[in-house]
């Protein structure tokens, strides 16, 4: 029997577009008051005002490691303390290695590992302590499938990957569930980095998702009963040879 989100309390990173959004907005569907943390504080105004009644906006910089862990306080104050984190927030670099920036590949390794590890920092002790939770990485195909152009991205999902699985059997004995959706390639902001032919070859072919069919994924991981964990949920187009 699928367990109701009805009245838990959910965060998400990365949630003024994208996946983040789609998965904030299908957890408000059902039933979740949500808080959606993002940088841009004129979209999560926007967007929360929409969505209505058990949505919030924290508007929040990843990139500032005291303010991460000041988070769940945060968020405990405005709808009170967390059932569900979902870090999501993540970069993207594409491209031979030997064209690539540095300093671009910084800036996604630090969002996509540092600041998302440090989020689950941030939030696991709180569920330890309560003896429940929730926490889903959005991850990738490319950490379980290297892809051979974007070299840095799959390095960082499988650090992701990593993190998460060790971690997991960590939490496990405190009835704290750990888990990824691992999408292959979504329609988002994320692949605005792609070729103009590699991106028009991909929407002709139907080798592309949209944010919703993620967002179904994680909330069908969050309805299991809580004996059952969904530790990775692979979702492909079926046009994508992997």
């Amino acid at each position: 029997m699928a367990e109701s989100l009805n009245g838990k309390i959910a965060a998400v990173t990365g949630a003024a577009s994208g996946i983040g959004l789609a998965c904030a907005k299908i957890l408000h569907e059902s039933g979740a008051r949500v808080v959606l943390v993002d940088r841009n504080a004129e979209a999560l105004e926007k967007i929360t005002g929409e969505m209505g009644d058990g949505a919030f906006g924290l508007e929040l910089d990843l990139f500032d490691g005291d303010a991460v862990m000041e988070m769940p306080g945060r968020i405990q104050e405005m709808v009170g303390p967390l059932d569900i984190f979902h870090a999501n927030a993540g970069a993207y670099a594409g491209g031979p290695a030997a064209e690539g920036d540095p300093d671009h590949w910084d800036r996604v390794l630090h969002l996509n590992c540092n600041a998302a590890f440090r989020c689950v920092r941030a939030v696991l002790p709180g569920m330890i302590e309560r003896k429940t939770g929730d926490i889903v990485f959005t991850s990738s195909i490319s950490g379980v499938v290297p892809v051979v152009w974007e070299p840095i991205y799959t390095a960082s999902k499988y650090a992701v990957q990593a993190f998460l699985h060790s971690t997991r059997r960590q939490v496990a004995p405190h009835g704290i569930r750990m888990g990824a959706v691992l999408p292959g390639p979504v329609v988002t902001a994320l692949l605005d980095d792609w070729p103009k032919a590699k991106m028009d070859e991909a929407l002709a072919n139907g080798s592309l998702m949209q944010p919703r069919e993620v967002a179904e994924a994680v909330q069908f991981m969050l309805t299991r009963p809580r004996g059952v964990v969904v530790r990775d949920l692979v979702l492909l187009p079926n046009s994508v040879d992997l």
